[in-house]
This record gives structure tokens, sequence and C-alpha cells, in this order.
């Protein structure tokens, strides 16, 4: 099945209006949709998704995940996912812009930091147990509450902010829960976190354009081995295979959402040849770009 274009650049509304910050529950969503599983999309929001009770599956960018009880889902804007649960869901959904995140002083630098948004395989649920329920719930209750407080009218600009505090101190109290493991040379640290951040952040802007490690090693001013080191000790993956999966994830995207050929796909990719790119894509995906059409069309 293909879905349309239109449905990448899905903006976040509360009701009809544009809003920049919603919380909500998972039973309001499922009621809205009478019970119907929603389609594969994308929006250009950040979304967290907190199931408290109920199952199903959450797919996020072409992996699919159980729905379990208190396993925390962070989807970033731009990737693809499909919540189906199953009847009478329990839980939480906060959503955001990164204009809302700006205005309450939370910049990009603090959402990549905190490792929390990225691709699904490298920001898989966070699990959480008893005690960490019992510090996050309250925050997320508090952050309802003045989002209620906001839209019946009272104080609104203040209640918005009071909602943004106890986002920025949910998010970093999720990070705590998820850091990763770092060695004792803290300068060394920080100077690879931030060529990390570097990186993806020139993949994000190039990887249609550049599909070698030594163009990216060149504009961030080092050799090619050591990205390779920096990247594969951060992320458990080489800086080659993050550039390969993130075109594989944009050609898989728009077979999805739109009905260009594999050769069109291919060209707007940065890839002359068709043959190349149809065994580039078997190779990095494990299947052909039609074997993989064919299993969307399978898809609810």
């Amino acid at each position: 099945m293909i879905y349309p274009e239109t449905i990448d650049t899905l903006d976040l509304q509360f009701g009809d209006n544009p809003a920049e910050f919603v919380i909500t529950t998972m039973e309001e969503i499922d009621s809205e949709l009478n019970g119907i599983a929603d389609d594969p999309h994308k929006h250009n929001y950040y979304t967290i998704l907190w199931p408290t009770k109920g199952g199903g599956d959450h797919i996020i960018d072409f992996k699919e995940y159980v729905l379990k009880e208190d396993n925390l889902f962070f989807v970033s804007p731009g990737q693809v996912h499909q919540v189906i649960t199953d009847p009478n869901p329990e839980g939480f959904v906060i959503m955001f812009t990164p204009c809302f995140l700006e205005k309450n002083s939370i910049n990009g630098g603090f959402i990549s930091d905190l490792k929390l948004f990225g691709k699904s395989d490298e920001t898989p649920p966070l699990k959480l147990d008893r005690e960490e329920v019992k510090i996050l719930k309250p925050l997320v209750i508090s952050m309802k509450d003045s989002f209620s407080e906001y839209i019946s009218g009272n104080r609104k600009g203040l209640m918005l902010e009071k909602a943004g505090a106890y986002l920025k101190l949910f998010l970093i109290e999720c990070s705590s829960l998820c850091r990763i493991e770092a060695g004792d040379n803290t300068q060394e640290i920080e100077v690879e976190k931030g060529m990390i951040r570097s990186f993806k952040l020139l993949l994000e802007d190039n990887f249609k354009k550049y599909h070698m490690v030594s163009e990216y090693a060149s504009m961030l001013n080092v050799t090619p081995n050591y990205l390779n080191e920096v990247v594969s000790r951060a992320v458990k993956v080489s800086a080659k295979e993050l550039i390969t999966e993130r075109i594989i994830l944009e050609a898989k995207r728009m077979l999805l959402f739109s009905d260009k050929s594999s050769k069109e796909i291919g060209y707007s990719l940065g890839f002359d040849d068709p043959s190349h790119f149809s065994t580039f894509f078997k190779k990095g995906s494990g299947v052909t770009m039609q074997e993989f059409k064919m299993s969307l069309a399978g898809k609810p």
C-alpha cells in the first residue's frame, strides 16, 4: 500500500488549531480513531509515548517493538512510525515542536546530548522499573495538569511555560536512565560527543550527496579511521554503516510515501547507476526494493 506524500508534513495540532505542545492520553487518541490503527506516518514534531496498560506494537522506521507497560518510546521529527494497540490502551502521549523547545530554553544540543531521540536502533524503548516510574509519573501528571489549565484559559502563557519546565525535567530524568557508559577522560569524552553530534548533523544534511566516510571526515578535519573509531565506540556501528543506514532508510520512506520508481529514488539519493543503487539497497537491507514494496502491501 502506498501512502500519499502529503502525509510527510503533518503539523502538530490541538483540535483544529496549530499547536507547539500537546500532552494527551492513549485512551483519548484511541477514542478519536474509533479503535482503528493509524497508518504509518511522519510528522515534524517530537513524540514521547508511555504505555501504562495494554499491549500492541509500535513500528519506528520499519523496526517493530512490542508496546509494553512502562516502556518509553521517543520518536524524532521525520521518523516513520505506526502505533497498533490492543483494545482500550492506557498511557500518555507527549508531543512538542522544535520551536517549543527553543522557547523553553531547550536547544538542539541539549536534545542531542540526551541520547533519547535518534534512529530506532540507537534509542530502543526505555524500560522503567517501579522506582523510575515513581520519579517520572508525577512529572507527567504535573505536565498534563499545566496543559489542562492552559487550554482552559487560566494563566495561559505561564501554564505553557510551566509545562515546558516539567518537560525539561522529564527529559533530564529519562536521560540519566540511558546514559552510555563513558571512560575516565572527561575532556576526550566531550570532544567525541561534539564530533558525533557534528557528524550526525552533516550526515542529515548531506547523505543524498556524500556517501563516503572520507568526505565527512574531511569536513570534520579528522581522518576516516578516527571518525570510524569515535562513532563505533559511541553507537556500536561504524560511520560507514550509519551512512548506509541513513540512505537505506530514506529509500524505504520514499518507497512508502511516493510512487517513484526505483531508478528515480536512486537518482534522488545521489546514485547515477540504477543497478549500483539496487545492489546497494539489497546489500544494506537484505531485500530487494521490489521485495520491500511487496512487504508493504501486506501491512494493514
